[in-house]
């Protein structure tokens, strides 16, 4: 194996209380990549930001190649006493850089380079600055969530990218996908202590639980060896009295051992809060349309969104998803159609911007908007201090100001505020920023199974797979299309992205130049239901079943005489569950029809 350009070992580092950093290891080699993942505030970014010579460890090594050159993405880039765009990319280069490699970047990245810095979005800062770090071809690339705020088609760009690269690179993002295609390394930070696996992220997470599993069992078998060491003590046959002394020490050890062992972090809890039920009719717009001057952002949609639904809005930045969300969501008026809002219902919005935080303010006041020590969650009066564990907080945080959270935590302190209003409609921008991988499959989990509506815009390939119904994407000209399924689903219905195209294109030609021998033409693949389909089709008969069970024991509890003058309030309710469960027994049926003739049309 090559040396190491960089190699930090026995870093140690503590802000007051548990440390941060205890003995943490990380080395990169040359065009080596690397994967640093672990839970929000585990030490991440000051990890790499010691790897960038910005911060000095308390104890450890760092040794970085006396030649080697390192750029490090910052996750707020500070861009003041710039001009332009250009002159602050071209400060990252070095007297022997290529200037044009500048240029190319800016031009990939979308931008011209005479924009203002003080002018840009968060998605324009964030390629801005990874065209400064990534121009003068570093030893060395260390990038802290470098796919935040860029659009798909810019991370499909940047996977490549770093693919290519010579450079050594070390990443942390919560995009799964991106992680899966660019890292081949993975160093796990857990409780200030590293692990590394020398494969890509994909195999990651059945690493890391075969090595809680391991842990558990070491730790239950410590506390079973304490237990017969004490017995021995007690009651064995009295030996020397220097090995009774060794044992005893012995003893002593293994009890500290097991008093300081830091078990693994625990899992946030989320729970939207409950509203009454909206009407079967969330959201109809037709035919909208929506410019600014010259520019046409929406042009003549039409949707239908039904309680239940999941909706993604995706799209390149700037081409109008946060538009197409407010009209839908009444916030915004079309300029031309219709946009009818359903009855009875309670919309919670997480927006790209998010809301206004005084960083002054404490976890608590912000939780409770200043009114005592409670909140209503789900109509149950909760402590603050309760409902934060819930999202991995501490109970001493509950007077710390939000200036002291990292991105990842104030992040998860968003989502609490968000989740503990009551909400049938729930609108997510960009709601997997800043999240580790633990909290956004607990997120995921809540989307997919949340009781209401959904409408979401997200840039996260894998989430929005794994959580939304439909998706909405942009055709051009201000032109929007509903795709039925997830991101994967869109791709397959369009013909793939513009970077799954180059690479098919390539793969074609590479063939055709190829002397193989000629090959009988194979068949036009026949049309095949999405995985998600099938999975539904396979499913649906057992709601089905569970629906009518429940019906029919609805019916019978009614049918009892006595049941309306014993207690009429429950006799109201059952009435009202019964026709819910009617309602959702004819939507299940229907759902399961339509499913069941287009898998006959298709294998037909």
């Amino acid at each position: 194996m090559a040396p190491p350009l960089l190699n930090l070992d026995g870093i140690k580092l503590t802000f007051g209380g548990t440390p941060l950093l205890d003995g943490a290891a990380l080395s990169a080699s040359a065009g080596e990549k690397i994967a640093l993942v672990g839970r929000n505030g585990s030490g991440k970014s000051t990890l790499l930001k010691i790897a960038a010579g910005m911060i000095e460890p308390q104890d450890g090594e760092v040794f970085r190649q006396p030649s080697a050159t390192v750029r490090y993405l910052p996750q707020l880039p500070d861009m003041e006493g710039f001009a332009t765009v250009h002159a602050y990319v071209e400060a990252g280069l070095g007297p022997a850089d290529d200037p044009h490699r500048a240029t190319y970047l800016m031009e990939h990245l979308g931008l011209t380079g005479e924009e203002r810095p003080s002018d840009l979005s968060g998605g324009e800062a964030r390629r801005a600055a990874l065209a400064r770090v990534m121009a003068p071809e570093p030893d060395i690339l260390l990038l802290d969530e470098p796919t935040n705020h860029l659009d798909l088609s810019v991370i499909e760009w940047l996977e490549e990218e770093l693919a290519r690269t010579s450079s050594a690179v070390i990443l942390i993002s919560h995009d799964r996908r991106f992680l899966e295609r660019v890292s081949r390394a993975t160093v796990w930070l857990d409780r200030g202590q590293t692990r590394r696996l020398d494969r890509g992220f994909a195999h990651f997470e059945e690493w890391r639980d075969q090595v809680l599993e391991e842990e558990e069992r070491d730790q239950h078998k410590l506390g079973r060896q304490i237990v017969r060491e004490e017995h021995w003590l007690r009651y064995g046959v009295t030996a020397r009295r220097k090995r009774n002394m060794r044992r005893l020490g012995e003893l002593q050890t293994m009890r500290q051992r097991f008093r300081n062992h830091r078990g693994a972090e625990g899992t946030a809890t989320m729970v939207a809060s409950d509203a009454s039920e909206s009407g079967k009719l969330v959201i109809e717009a037709k035919a909208i349309d929506k410019s600014f001057g010259d520019l046409t952002v929406v042009k003549g949609f039409s949707t239908r969104i039904q309680r239940g639904d999941r909706v993604g809005l995706v799209g390149p930045n700037g081409a109008g998803k946060t538009t197409l969300l407010k009209m839908l969501t009444g916030e915004l008026a079309p300029d031309a159609g219709t946009v009818r809002l359903g009855v009875n219902l309670e919309i919670a919005t997480l927006d790209q911007k998010r809301e206004a935080v005084d960083p002054q303010e404490t976890l608590a006041h912000y939780l409770t908007d200043g009114r005592g020590e409670n909140l209503l969650v789900n109509g149950e009066q909760r402590h603050v201090v309760s409902y934060m564990k819930d999202f991995l907080f501490k109970p001493e945080q509950a007077r710390t100001p939000v200036r002291e959270l990292s991105g990842g935590e104030r992040a998860r302190l968003l989502l609490a505020r968000v989740l503990a209003r009551p909400a049938n409609l729930l609108v997510l921008d960009e709601p997997t920023n800043d999240l580790d991988m633990e909290t956004l499959e607990l997120l995921q989990e809540l989307v997919a199974g949340f009781a209401g509506t959904v409408i979401l815009v997200s840039h996260d390939r894998d989430f929005l797979d794994r959580t939304v119904t439909s998706v909405i994407a942009p055709e051009g000209n201000g032109c929007w299309i509903e795709y039925a399924g997830g991101y994967s689903d869109m791709l397959a219905q369009r013909g793939g992205s513009r970077l799954e195209d180059r690479k098919a294109r390539s793969k074609a030609e590479a063939t055709e130049a190829s002397p193989k021998a000629e090959q009988p033409a194979s068949k036009s693949p026949a049309k095949k239901l999405s995985f998600k389909q099938k999975f539904a089709l396979d499913s649906l008969p057992k709601k089905i079943e569970a629906v009518t069970a429940s019906i029919s024991r609805l019916e019978n509890n009614i049918a009892d005489p006595s049941f309306y003058e014993r207690d009429p309030v429950s006799f109201q309710k059952t009435i009202a569950a019964l026709d819910k469960e009617r309602t959702t027994l004819a939507a299940l049926e229907e759902e399961w029809l339509e499913l069941e003739m287009l898998r006959e049309e298709m294998e037909g």
